[in-house]
């Protein structure tokens, strides 16, 4: 059941194919034949950005034949045969009238610049992230400074550095952290190594808030209605005071609520029992256990298959698992030693969310092997090959080091056969790597 491979030799090919089928395809685009005619191209378009019908940050690059794209593969996240080339960030220069707080769900606090409003990108931003304390000092940001302002591909702007002219009088108020949390009051710490001041306090209702929102998300939990508006009045009418209360909510629990109707209470509600059936990897996301992102989450629930043998890994058996390092293991552990953690997913449990998923069984035939994928295997695409090495128990690197153990080198292999031979690797075919896979 491999998938088809594809049929064109080139993208540009395919983008063409599909441009004469009649599906959409941008018209902008361009086959660049060298450096010179890419750069030409990235200099030629940016003038055209602020007429195009959606708002563009910048070019993508990519590789044309499709055998270097499988050569190249992915990253966790995107193909390692395409990169972005960001165009400069669009800006406006204002000014800062104060700067506030915020906490999130980690309990990181965040100062934020709160500017007079400033038309940036079709956009009026009133708002700015200084990012932390050290940055800030960086900057040499005071109250009452005039600064530039960016607002680029992430959306969030941020200040980007300070206006020192005539014009533009310096201020005079300079900004310090809080020692207490804004919202509750609580004393704030700042681990040695870290940029970040944090509230402690595990009821701070500015990290209450945000762990709600996150679990809440469509990302996670996907439960559709709980936005920011219902979150602050369950919140802060005391109906929810961890996740698990969103399970106990009634329809007259919502009714109470202002501006809520009998058939938008009974939407939240659908959506909040809709999310029970969500699997583990989503469950384990919304505990909101620092460093554990979506990814992290999938790998952790697909390893262990049920979240009572998560709870009880050691950091050592976390360690085993795609992508986690001994930081990550370290944070997941400490989650699941404090008992209040271990109480709300006991909750969690009663209520009838997914605890348990499939877990992906990896044989024992290449385990603690490494190896690196080069050329074109004339039988499996880059990642049929690699998913076989890994469900026997192997791991595949993108680069060749003394560790490596094997190199499965196919057609037109490239610099990393090279090196392989250089460090004394054992380099093997596609027959090879099926041998391993069989002995």
């Amino acid at each position: 059941d491999r998938p088809r491979r594809t049929y064109f030799d080139r993208h540009w090919e395919s983008l063409n194919a599909l441009d004469t089928a009649g599906f959409k395809v941008n018209p902008f685009r361009k086959l660049a034949r060298n450096f010179e005619d890419v750069w030409d191209f990235i200099g030629r378009e940016e003038p055209k950005r602020e007429k195009l019908p959606y708002e563009i940050d910048g070019i993508v690059i990519k590789v044309d034949r499709t055998a270097l794209q499988e050569e190249l593969g992915y990253t966790g996240k995107a193909p390692r045969w395409a990169i972005a080339y960001k165009y400069a960030a669009r800006s406006g220069v204002t000014q800062i009238e104060d700067i506030l707080v915020q906490v999130g769900r980690t309990g990181k606090l965040t100062p934020v610049a709160a500017l007079k409003p400033v038309p940036i990108g079709g956009t009026t931003v009133s708002r700015a992230t200084l990012h932390n304390m050290d940055e800030i000092e960086r900057l040499g940001v005071k109250i009452g400074d005039w600064v530039e302002v960016e607002r680029g591909g992430d959306v969030i702007p941020k200040v980007t550095r300070v206006i020192e002219d005539k014009d533009h009088p310096r201020g005079h108020r300079s900004f310090h952290m809080p020692e207490k949390c804004p919202e509750c009051g609580t004393h704030v710490v700042r681990t040695e190594g870290e940029v970040d001041y944090r509230c402690v306090n595990a009821n701070c209702p500015a990290k209450l808030r945000e762990t709600i929102l996150h679990f809440a998300s469509r990302g996670v939990m996907k439960i559709e209605g709980m936005g920011d508006a219902l979150v602050n009045q369950l919140t802060e009418r005391g109906l929810v005071k961890n996740v698990a209360d969103i399970y106990k909510l009634t329809k007259d629990n919502l009714l109470s609520l202002e501006r809520m109707g009998d058939k938008s209470a009974q939407n939240v509600l659908d959506e909040i029992e809709a999310s029970k059936k969500l699997p583990l990897e989503r469950v384990i996301y919304g505990l909101g256990i620092r460093f554990v992102g979506e990814r992290t989450a999938q790998f952790l629930a697909e390893h262990f298959g049920a979240m009572d043998d998560l709870m009880n890994a050691s950091e050592e058996e976390l360690r085993q698992v795609n992508e986690v390092g001994p930081r990550i293991a370290q944070s997941i552990v400490e989650f699941f030693h404090e008992p209040t953690n271990r109480k709300l997913v006991e909750r969690l449990r009663d209520a009838g969310l997914t605890f348990s998923g499939k877990r992906k069984q990896r044989g024992t035939k290449l385990a603690g092997k490494t190896f690196v994928l080069t050329g074109t295997l004339a039988d499996y695409s880059r990642d049929e090959a690699k998913k076989l090495i890994e469900d026997a128990g192997g791991r595949v690197s993108g680069s060749v080091s003394k560790k490596t153990d094997y190199v499965v080198a196919g057609s037109d292999a490239g610099s990393k056969l090279d090196k392989a031979r250089e460090l004394g690797v054992a380099v093997i075919d596609e027959k090879g790597m099926e041998d391993l896979l069989k002995s």
